[in-house]
Formats: structure tokens, C-alpha cells, sequence
């Protein structure tokens, strides 16, 4: 089974996302964590948030097993980007883009045992 989380709007840019991205996709989340949290990276910590939301999503709305969870996609889009203007010499001004992140992270994982969902009879059977 598959979960989600998405942050849209981040204000990193796609590609320096993209880098620390790189290095945690198809990893379990265990080992995503750690490698996130040693990563000397502005994008680390932003990525650590959402791989966390994913896995909160997994554990408690879907009833996934923590220890079996993958980050199995992890999408880093372009966002909208804010644009400003610098000021230049001779009175000009020169345009550059702020640019922002819509980051995706998709967990594949196992059921936990106990909280495989019996089938409930329904009325016509207790009677």
C-alpha cells in the first residue's frame, strides 16, 4: 500500500532539492532519517519534514508497519516562482526569479498484523 505527503511552495529551488532528493530515494525510512539529518544541505531538513509527514500519514491513518516502510518516489517539482528586480548601475534594474519546490514523497509498506480489519457481520447475520 502506497502514502503520500506533499509541501507545496517550498522556498528552496528544485535543483538543490533535487540533489539531497537523490540521495534518499528507494532507501527505507529508517536510513532516510539518519542520512538526512547528517546531510550539510539547506534542502535536508525541508525533505526530513516531509518524509516524516509521510511516515505519521503511514503509521497512524493507513496502519502501515513503521519497519516496513520505503520511500519508494520522492518528486521534487518547480513551484511558482517570485519575481523581483535587482538594482544595477545607470539607474537599471535587473529581473531575477525566486524560485520554489513542490516536494512528493510516495511510502510503500506492509499492513501491520494486528490491525488487519476483520470482516464485521453485518445485521442479517446476527439475527
Amino acid at each position: 500500500m502506497s502514502v503520500q505527503a506533499i509541501a507545496k511552495s517550498v522556498r528552496i529551488s528544485p535543483r538543490k532539492a533535487g540533489l539531497v532528493a537523490s540521495l534518499v530515494r528507494g532507501r527505507s525510512v529508517s536510513d532516510a532519517l539518519i542520512i538526512l539529518d547528517h546531510t550539510p544541505k539547506k534542502g535536508a531538513p525541508i525533505i526530513k519534514k516531509v518524509v516524516e509527514s509521510a511516515r505519521a500519514n503511514a503509521t497512524n491513518n493507513h496502519g502501515l508497519d513503521e519497519t516496513s516502510l520505503i520511500v519508494s518516489e520522492l518528486i521534487v517539482g518547480q513551484g511558482p516562482a517570485m519575481k523581483r528586480f535587482q538594482p544595477a548601475a545607470f539607474g537599471r534594474a535587473r529581473p531575477y526569479k525566486r524560485r520554489t519546490s513542490h516536494i512528493k514523497v510516495v511510502l510503500d509498506g506492509r499492513l501491520k498484523a494486528s490491525s488487519a480489519k476483520k470482516a464485521k457481520p453485518t445485521k442479517t447475520e446476527k439475527a
